[in-house]
């Protein structure tokens, strides 16, 4: 359900007065624990939740409190794991709310140091995992203000709601880097690639073995095709491509076996791109 103009502007006006607030604690290098105090007041003044009602420090879970819980009546929203303001951030240290979050059934896992905002969520597989579904960095020159609004707007009491997130982390997992990676390996993009060298070069001949290896190995990062998340990524095509075969084969029916932003990736895959589309897309993979 989109959010209202009232809502996305107090997220707005939030982020532009907590901008300065950010800066001077930041030159000031404060400790943890006033990062906490400003998160928390961040998560009120921002994303609109009550004060020591909806906001708790006192979350314990097998006897050792979280730094900050947001639980809206029964409903656990998220567990946040707070650093100072001057720490850089690190994929290890959100593992103390990732355990926390496995132990209590919590799927969301937020951590900040007030300037620097990370959303995870927790896979109940065995063993748990976390996937880093977004984030955004308030101070950094290079972050839009719509980028923030959006992401906070994910996050906010007016807009969190589990189906939501669920599509937040759809689109991610179907954007990012090792499924882009994946989509242009993939047998239906390599012929795409080869018709468009076609095109360009007539008198060349290609082939799609020639470019899957080109790809591999002197374009794509060896972390993007290599690992259990291009695993996983590579799990995901596959399975989008199927369901896309089988509805162009019953466009009466509904495929219901892959998430709607990959099937609509796949299926988008039958106009052959130009060839300077596959390069930029292989040139913005990080």
């Amino acid at each position: 359900m989109p959010l209202g103009k009232k809502t996305l502007d107090r997220i707005a006006r939030g982020l532009s007065r907590y901008h300065d607030i950010l800066v001077s604690a930041k030159k000031r290098d404060v400790s943890e624990s006033d990062t906490v105090v400003m998160i928390g007041d961040m998560l009120a003044d921002i994303l609109g939740y009550e004060k020591y009602v909806e906001i708790s420090t006192e979350f314990a879970v097998k006897g050792t409190y979280v730094d900050l819980a947001v639980k809206v009546g029964s409903e656990v929203h998220f567990l946040v794991e707070a650093k100072a303001i001057g720490v850089e951030l690190k994929d290890i240290h959100v593992r103390q709310a990732i355990d926390y979050g496995a132990n209590q059934g919590i799927e969301w896992a937020i951590l900040s140091n007030g300037a620097v905002w990370r959303i995870y969520k927790i896979e109940f597989k065995k063993p748990i995992t976390h996937v880093l579904v977004a984030e955004v960095d308030l101070l950094s020159q290079n972050t839009k203000d719509d980028d923030a609004v959006t992401f906070f707007s994910n996050l906010c009491k007016e807009g969190f709601a589990k189906s939501q997130m669920e599509d937040f982390y759809e689109q991610h997992q179907a954007t990012n880097k090792h499924t882009l990676a994946r989509v242009l390996l993939s047998e239906k993009m390599l012929n795409h690639l080869r018709l468009s060298l076609r095109r360009i070069f007539p008198s060349v001949r290609v082939d799609t073995k020639i470019l899957e290896l080109s790809l591999r190995n002197e374009v794509l990062k060896r972390e993007l095709i290599e690992g259990e998340e291009a695993d996983l990524a590579a799990s995901r095509v596959k399975k989008a491509l199927r369901a896309a075969a089988r509805q162009k084969r019953s466009p009466g029916k509904v495929a219901t076996s892959a998430p709607p932003a990959m099937a609509q990736q796949a299926s988008t895959a039958n106009a052959a791109p130009s060839l300077p589309t596959v390069q930029a897309a292989a040139g913005k993979l990080p």
